[in-house]
């Protein structure tokens, strides 16, 4: 299928490796130009390259911390009005809610909540003009079945996504449409690095523990990060146009509900 995304332009957040890594590498195969962007400089490098050799696509790479506002004037500079904007973020690490002092509980939500907004707000008005724009926000599973020891990513992230509730439906006039994925389980960095912690908390292996952790998902796997990549390309396509204000979940069965 064409997605009709040839000639679009698009920043993708914290895009060196994992999930943001697979969005900018599936709308690259689609004719996309893409910037992406991440703190270290040898993955970054190697991520451009990677992705110029899979696709011929353009591809800037940008080294800043998408959270401060140098890092988001640094993005914006290299793609002035992208048509294509996926806010993506890791989030703080598992701990107890106990442990989070006022200093942490700020950084947590400037991170998965107003880091976001920020960019949103920054480049609505020229995708207004254009009468076009796709915004997908990667947020996590937990937002709708909360994660012990991840409580602010996930009420940060939760706040994301009421925020923009009204919004989404402003900006559908003019052709722009923001939606949000929630991955479950994953297998990147975070997951095994989470996974390592939980191992460590209850004195099992690390293999063990991810043993547990799969056996909990109806799909009995982890999560691969294209099929995330994919299915945010398509959010992003003209097919897609009358999708928006939506959470879709991406969980191999995780979540049990209707």
């Amino acid at each position: 299928m064409d997605l009709g995304l040839k000639g679009r332009t698009a920043i993708v957040c914290a895009s060196s490796r994992g999930l943001g890594k697979a969005c900018a590498l599936s709308l690259a195969r689609e004719g996309v130009a893409i910037v992406i962007n991440g703190r270290d400089e040898k993955a970054l490098a190697a991520t451009r390259d990677e992705i110029v050799k899979a696709t011929g696509a353009q591809v800037t790479a940008i080294i800043a911390d998408v959270g401060t506002k140098e890092g988001q004037d640094a993005l914006l500079a290299a793609c002035p009005e992208p048509d294509i904007l996926i806010n993506n973020n890791g989030g703080p690490p598992l701990r107890d809610f106990r442990e989070l002092d006022r200093e942490a509980l700020l950084a947590g939500v400037v991170q998965n909540m107003v880091t976001p907004i920020e960019l949103i707000q920054r480049v609505v008005p020229g995708m207004t003009r254009k009468k076009f724009g796709r915004i997908v926000n990667i947020t996590s599973v937990s937002v709708k079945m909360p994660i012990l020891g991840l409580d602010l990513s996930s009420g940060a992230r939760a706040g994301l996504t009421a925020f923009m509730a009204g919004p989404a439906r402003d900006l559908a006039a003019h052709n722009i449409t923001v939606n949000h994925l929630l991955p479950g389980m994953f297998d990147t960095d975070r997951l095994r690095n989470s996974t390592g912690r939980m191992a460590k908390m209850q004195g099992k292996s690390d293999a063990d523990m991810a043993a547990q952790r799969q056996a909990t998902v109806p799909a009995k796997r982890f999560g691969e990060a294209h099929e995330i990549g994919e299915i945010c390309a398509f959010l992003c396509s003209v097919q897609a146009g009358y999708v928006t204000g939506q959470s879709i979940l991406v969980d191999g069965g995780l979540f049990n509900a209707v």
